[in-house]
């Protein structure tokens, strides 16, 4: 494992750490603590020091079980999680401080700790980043001794933009992958000016950069990747990074065959993704303690050629980028 320095927290963490959106199991299969457990402590096992998770992950279940193998283990583990996805309707208005704060010792019981090693606001309407309150109750917080950092989770690059001109926020994260290149233009030079933590999300394009998927795949009914392809229930940018999913094979096919030798492309994917060193960390998804294992398996492979790394570009060229660019 290889570790980088998390902006301004100063924390030192694995550039591969863990998301936790499925922490317990496959979409639509129900949370089971027990693949939980195993597949936490595998990631801890293999050297990830980071774990990513939200209040709303399975209704607070994720969150419990990160507590509760973090208690148990003897390193140090940095958490972070995200607080306001609970909003219903989720509009700026519904973004209060009391209730902001709530959200936050809600998620210290069912951790059971102490301190939040980073707080993050959820993907908020965009009207939340003029809101200087809502980020000063943060400080408050931290005073407390309840946070040591804020930071955000974003949608679009113009909200992480905005969100670093608040001298309290420390990290951004924000959808980055192989099909969503955008972050990497301006957004990446001024979080460096700032020393601002930048976490890698969906780094897989939801599985679909893995090259397990084809026309015939088929995903649960509770799989967003099933309800959300046109943005139904959220964000459409949350699935398949908000690309048609039958282009989005046919890019995949030009990846497969840039690189024969491999029936699994997570690795290769992630590796992309890590080429980039203002990246802190990226945090891919597991639904199983094998999941966990390729994604670290990132570390087998030969580091990619710049030759390479320009081919695998020219297909977000010529494939996705006319469609899905300046969408976030």
């Amino acid at each position: 494992m290889n570790y980088r320095k998390l902006g301004k927290t100063n924390f030192n963490i694995s550039e591969i750490s863990l998301g936790t959106w499925q922490v317990g199991g496959k979409w639509g299969s129900g949370f089971n603590d027990k693949t939980a457990d195993e597949l936490i402590n595998t990631a801890i096992d293999n050297g990830v020091n980071f774990i990513d998770t939200a209040d709303v992950y399975e209704n607070g279940l994720s969150e419990t079980a990160v507590g509760r193998v973090v208690r148990s283990r003897s390193e140090r583990i940095y958490v972070a999680t995200k607080c306001g996805r609970h909003i219903n309707p989720h509009v700026s208005e519904g973004y209060q401080p009391k209730v902001l704060q709530k959200f936050v010792e809600d998620s210290l019981k069912r951790m059971g700790l102490e301190t939040i090693d980073l707080i993050q606001l959820h993907c908020p309407p965009t009207e939340v980043f003029y809101r200087p309150e809502i980020f000063e109750l943060f400080d408050r917080l931290k005073d407390q001794g309840k946070i040591l950092n804020l930071g955000v989770s974003v949608e679009k690059v113009e909200e992480a933009l905005k969100a670093i001109e608040f001298s309290n926020v420390t990290t951004v994260q924000i959808i980055f992958n192989l099909f969503r290149q955008r972050p990497s233009e301006l957004f990446f030079s001024e979080a460096r000016k700032k020393d601002i933590g930048i976490i890698a999300r969906v780094p897989l394009a939801s599985g679909l950069l893995t090259g397990k998927f084809d026309a015939k795949t088929t995903f649960d009914t509770q799989d967003h990747r099933n309800f959300n392809r046109n943005g139904d229930a959220f964000d459409k940018g949350e699935t398949f990074s908000g690309i048609d999913y039958e282009l989005g094979l046919k890019a995949v096919e030009k990846l497969k065959a840039l690189f024969p030798e491999t029936t699994n492309l997570a690795p290769i994917a992630l590796q992309w993704i890590l080429s980039f060193k203002d990246i802190s960390c990226i945090i891919p998804g597991a639904s199983t303690a094998n999941h966990v294992l390729s994604n670290l398996s990132v570390y087998d492979f030969p580091e990619l050629t710049p030759e390479k790394i320009s081919a695998m570009n020219k297909i977000y060229e010529e494939y996705i980028k006319p469609s899905v660019h300046q969408l976030w």
